[in-house]
């Protein structure tokens, strides 16, 4: 059987009903007022998230 491996690498759809909310220029501005890419904002978004969730358990 093949196995899975973990990609360094991930993409995200943003809904429809979401687009009006203006995400991703959303955090391309955040990221150019604290000097950081959009990237690294959403992995921190990510990392709270979980730590958040994890913790109601």
């Amino acid at each position: 059987m093949a196995q899975k491996q973990l990609m360094d690498k991930m993409s995200i759809y943003i809904p429809q009903s979401k687009i009006g909310k203006k995400p991703v220029e959303r955090l391309i501005a955040l990221g150019e007022k604290r000097d950081r890419s959009v990237n690294y904002l959403v992995v921190e978004a990510i990392l709270q998230y979980l730590n958040r969730e994890e913790k109601k358990g």
